[in-house]
């Protein structure tokens, strides 16, 4: 999508209100679990993967059996919330930000899917069969992707519109 039909669109002040708000609201629940996470003393992703289920747990289940390999997800999934989180909160870099979201939220998704007949070893809110609340915010974010507010009201409309003059 072209810059000049982003800021020259026929959104209406509700339509724009209301993408900033959805924006700005998963940006602020990314940002959120980041920084519990960073400010948590001994957080670590471990007992999650190891409890993980479905077609991909073994792979999960691998990433946390090595210290090493733990750490490096630790510290991607504690500032990958908060660099998707701050970004899409203010509006910045905001396209490749959602699509690191979606991804991030897949990987939830897959790590504990809400599917018929597995077991959930950990208790998951808004888990119901086949959709849970990863699949609604990825959804989302899949909307904000196509009908972007940040060139209109983030950082990004005066990054884009500085270039474009």
């Amino acid at each position: 999508m072209k810059i000049n039909s982003i800021t020259q669109n026929n959104y209406s002040n509700w339509q724009i209100f209301s993408l900033t708000f959805l924006r700005v609201l998963i940006g602020w629940h990314f940002l959120f679990e980041g920084l519990m996470k960073i400010y948590t003393p001994g957080w670590t992703a471990k007992s999650y993967l190891e409890g993980s289920v479905g077609p991909f747990s073994s792979i999960f289940k691998a990433l946390a059996s090595n210290d090493t390999i733990l750490s490096f997800v630790n510290y991607m999934n504690e500032w990958g919330l908060v660099i998707i989180g701050l970004g899409l909160f203010i509006g910045l870099f905001e396209k490749p930000l959602k699509l690191a979201g979606i991804l991030l939220l897949l990987l939830y998704y897959l790590a504990y899917p809400p599917f018929p007949g597995l077991t959930i070893n950990a208790p998951l809110e808004g888990s119901y069969w086949i959709v849970n609340k990863n699949l609604v915010e990825m959804a989302a974010l899949l909307v904000l992707l196509f009908f972007p507010s940040g060139y209109i009201t983030g950082i990004d409309s005066f990054i884009f519109n500085k270039k474009k003059k």
